[in-house]
């Protein structure tokens, strides 16, 4: 009787472990898979660099602030808390959307955090005060017909690690690799800026 019932328990147990094990999987899948279909894996963004990235733009209190590829909203919450700004963020992944509006409710950053679920190629982003963008080279290079048809003269842009190749940036952080760019940019690259520097002894 003993022995069946430890039978029994084990096979539970069994069972139990296998339907975590298949729900970790699922979830996972949902928190990676959307983003890496699309071009852009998640890679979260260390937040004094998204700091730095943001004072790089000037963002101030009462500014729109879209983050295209929000991951968890992290930048969303810095932007409201640190800067007073309202932060608009665009995610593929569901599961991310998700826990960044349980964040934004507990927090009681409603009023101020908005995320929203969907592909950022397709979001209405012409509010936009500064848009910040931590996404690989390849995916700027689709982003970039888009920001110049949607994004009003004088948006600024800041972007992470990436550049827009044949855009110069106004402004840029050497040590963290941040590019700034004011809609419409000018031509050139962040060589030009650099040569700039050069010439007036900053460089």
């Amino acid at each position: 009787m003993g022995t069946a019932s430890s039978q029994a328990r084990g096979s539970s147990m069994t069972i139990a472990l296998i339907v975590c094990g298949m729900l970790l999987v699922i979830l996972g899948g949902l928190w990676l898979l959307p983003p890496m279909l699309y071009g852009a894996p998640w890679v979260p963004t260390r937040l004094e660099r998204a700091r730095r990235a943001l004072r790089l733009a000037s963002l101030r209190p009462g500014e729109c602030l879209y983050d295209l590829g929000a991951g968890d909203g992290r930048v969303l919450f810095l932007a409201a808390r640190e800067f007073g700004a309202r932060a608009i963020g665009v995610e593929i992944s569901p599961l991310h959307c998700l826990l960044a509006r349980v964040r934004a409710r507990s927090e009681g950053l409603e009023d101020r955090v908005t995320i929203r679920w969907g592909n950022y190629l397709r979001a209405e982003i012409g509010a936009a005060d500064v848009v910040f963008l931590y996404l690989t080279a390849a995916s700027l290079k689709r982003l970039r017909p888009y920001l110049l048809q949607r994004l009003r003269p004088g948006t600024r842009v800041v972007t992470i690690s990436a550049d827009f190749e044949g855009w110069q940036p106004v402004a840029w952080d050497r040590e963290e690799l941040i590019f700034l760019y004011r809609m419409p940019p000018a031509h050139g690259g962040w060589q030009a800026l650099l040569s700039e520097e050069n010439e007036t002894g900053f460089g």
